[in-house]
């Protein structure tokens, strides 16, 4: 970048933005050069105004800059200047990144959040199954012999209805009725509902 900017001074005219936003688009490096030194300064103050963290403002005012390199075939003169473009893809930016550093914060607090969950309790959950098996073995032996036998063949040893007749030598119809009778004692004992 050779060419010197002249800024506006008494008696001289500063560099014509809109001449300078017209060649960008067309890929003109100086004139984007010319127009970096002109609202590279103001872009970061703004940003600086909004972010408060001078790292991350140079950061975003680059990828501004970056913006309007790749956009100002986009300008239009009829909407405003072009400073006010410029502000206005700055401010946005500017804007976006701290919603984007809101929401990684946010999504943080939450994971934090849960993992502060109390932990699984297993002690509680085996004293309570133990209590369970208790009260089953309780009502299990509130039934007949012979419900007692089909149940338990049927539910904690797998068989099948059909299974259970064969092996107890009864009628499979018998087994059936006094399988549905230990059941409903047996839901009646654990208070279970219907």
């Amino acid at each position: 970048m050779s060419a010197v900017v002249h800024l506006a001074t008494p008696g001289r005219r500063g560099p014509d933005l809109e001449e300078l936003v017209a060649k960008v688009a067309f890929g003109d490096q100086d004139a984007f050069g010319h127009l970096y030194d002109v609202v590279a300064g103001p872009v970061l103050g703004l940003i600086r105004r909004v972010l408060r963290d001078p790292a991350q403002s140079e950061e975003v005012a680059q990828e501004v800059m970056l913006e309007v390199w790749r956009t100002a075939a986009r300008y239009r003169p009829e909407r405003g200047a072009v400073m006010a473009w410029v502000m206005t893809l700055a401010h946005r930016r500017a804007v976006d990144r701290v919603r984007s550093a809101q929401a990684a914060s946010d999504r943080e607090q939450r994971a934090a959040a849960e993992s502060h969950l109390p932990a699984y309790d297993e002690v509680a959950e085996q004293v309570e199954n133990r209590l369970e098996r208790e009260q089953v073995r309780r009502c299990l032996s509130g039934l007949t012999e012979i419900q007692r036998e089909s149940v338990t063949l049927a539910y904690y040893r797998g068989y099948s209805y059909r299974e259970v007749a064969e092996l107890l030598g009864v009628p499979l119809g018998t087994i059936k009725t006094r399988m549905r009778d230990g059941l409903i004692r047996l839901r009646d004992c654990l208070g279970v509902g219907t």
